[in-house]
């Protein structure tokens, strides 16, 4: 069913973005050839050409192929979002969150290939791996989204102003102040407390980090650059958010993420709520994992991560001593399999 939402969403989405009275156009770009879309020019000004994705993307060229015949089909999506929350009880979030995704998604954020991190990506791994998780329920206050620099760079598009989005499902989103914010907002609040952050991987100095990076295609925001982000987000993976008729995000690996949250938890300052947390977070994917028969992948990418370095070696280590001692058996148990 889920395999199915997500193929529907994903036909949904392109029924949104693209017309039936426009065509798709290949364009090469640096020795690889990506799909973009013109729109018609009847009666209206000359329309800029819209990114697609790569050619060499079944998925898309699928529907590229069958474009004149993809229908919006939103009440059967609503049926399939409703037996997987009642009767699967996969985790649906809370209408204020899923309504800002669902506005980021209809902009084309997740077209341009942002992702969505955090808590707020934890909660749709049970519909990435057919598993109930403990701790989906989790209440979050905020939407983490993130983007390589040159991905942002490179697409040679934008979705509308960041604010015009926030403001089409809560008026009251404002940007927040910063102390560096020439190149831009990175952080939106709403006056119900949600909070979206944009984030970029920091791979430079440390003298970049609370320097905010340009992205041209989040318009008009900028960007948080972080350590270890780029390990996250590399080679994210498709899933649909059960919201409303279900909404196509893109999410990191969870082989990625549980390595990711027990690299930062062992930077965070031990019993805090957030480390307590993070290595929750890593414990139940990896238990999950275990469960539909991942377990090598988790331990293969906790062997890249060992690999980037000392720093990334020890703070991994002594994550896994720290769930040993708290009593969280599945991730040590599976990390430290022969």
């Amino acid at each position: 069913m889920i395999a199915e939402l997500l193929d529907r969403t994903l036909d949904a989405q392109f029924d949104a973005d693209f017309d039936e009275s426009g065509l798709f156009r290949k364009r090469p770009v640096k020795g690889r050839e990506y799909w973009y879309y013109k729109a018609s020019e009847r009666g209206a000004q000359t329309a800029k050409d819209i990114y697609v994705g790569p050619a060499d993307d079944p998925e898309i060229n699928r529907r590229v192929e069958n474009f004149a015949q993809i229908k919006d089909d939103y009440q059967k999506r609503r049926k399939i979002v409703s037996t997987l929350t009642r009767e699967a009880r996969l985790f649906s979030p809370e209408p204020r969150v899923g309504n800002i995704v669902e506005a980021f998604w209809k902009a084309g954020l997740f077209r341009l290939r942002a992702c969505l991190v955090g808590t707020i990506a934890y909660q749709t791994y049970g519909a990435v791996l057919g598993c109930r998780l403990a701790g989906a329920a989790m209440q979050t206050g905020d939407i983490d989204l993130a983007q390589f620099h040159s991905i942002s760079v490179a697409v040679d598009d934008s979705i509308p102003p960041v604010l015009d989005v926030l403001r089409s499902v809560d008026e009251s989103f404002k940007p927040a102040p910063h102390l560096n914010d020439a190149a831009g907002a990175t952080k939106y609040v709403g006056a119900n407390g949600l909070r979206v952050d944009f984030l970029t991987p920091n791979r430079g100095s440390d003298d970049l980090v609370g320097k905010p990076a340009k992205m041209p295609s989040l318009g008009g925001a900028a960007a948080e650059p972080l350590r270890f982000l780029d390990f996250l987000i590399y080679e994210p993976v498709r899933t649909v958010m059960l919201h409303k008729g279900g909404i196509p995000v893109l999410v990191p690996d969870p082989c990625r993420f549980a390595v990711h949250k027990m690299i930062v938890a062992a930077r965070r300052s031990a019993g805090s709520q957030k480390d307590l947390k993070d290595l929750g977070q890593a414990n139940q994917l990896a238990e999950a994992l275990k469960l539909i028969g991942r377990a090598e992948d988790l331990r293969e990418m906790f062997q890249v991560a060992r690999d980037r370095g000392s720093s990334w070696r020890e703070a991994l280590d002594a994550s896994l001593a720290r769930m040993e001692f708290l009593g969280l058996s599945s991730a040590p148990s599976v990390l430290k399999a022969a």
